[in-house]
């Protein structure tokens, strides 16, 4: 798979390319830009807030150059991942839902099976398609 494919991904995936190439490695870039943040001086951690400190909002440079970066990867595996589940990427407006729309999202991404069979998505992942 190349660097192309990764960050616009197409069709379906199961729950385990969801985890191991998506979740992870866009969560474990957070951590350490977040801590990379911290030890060039940014407060990320901290718990009092100046007015006006804009980086204590956005987490540092280094934070919002990988959120912005990974927003689009992260965006197209959680819809083909929905693929995989039979639904459309309208079920992204979950996220909207104050502290239930991202568990619901969550759970269907990554704990709930895809259908085994062709969905209006296309076949499942590592089966091929015939034409």
């Amino acid at each position: 798979m190349g660097f192309g494919e990764w960050y616009v991904r197409r069709g379906r995936i199961n729950r385990t390319t969801w985890w191991l190439h998506y979740t992870l490695p866009i969560a474990g870039l957070g951590l350490l830009a977040t801590f990379a943040d911290a030890a060039l001086g940014y407060p990320v951690f901290s718990s009092t807030v100046e007015p006006g400190d804009v980086w204590a909002y956005l987490g540092g440079p280094l934070s919002t150059v990988v959120s912005l970066f990974t927003l689009v990867p992260s965006i197209s595996s959680s819809v083909t991942r929905l693929h995989d589940r039979g639904h459309s990427a309208w079920w992204l407006l979950w996220m909207l839902v104050p502290l239930v729309g991202w568990l619901v999202l969550f759970i269907q991404n990554g704990f709930l099976a895809g259908h085994p069979v062709p969905n209006r998505y296309g076949s499942p992942p590592g089966q091929l398609t015939a034409y």
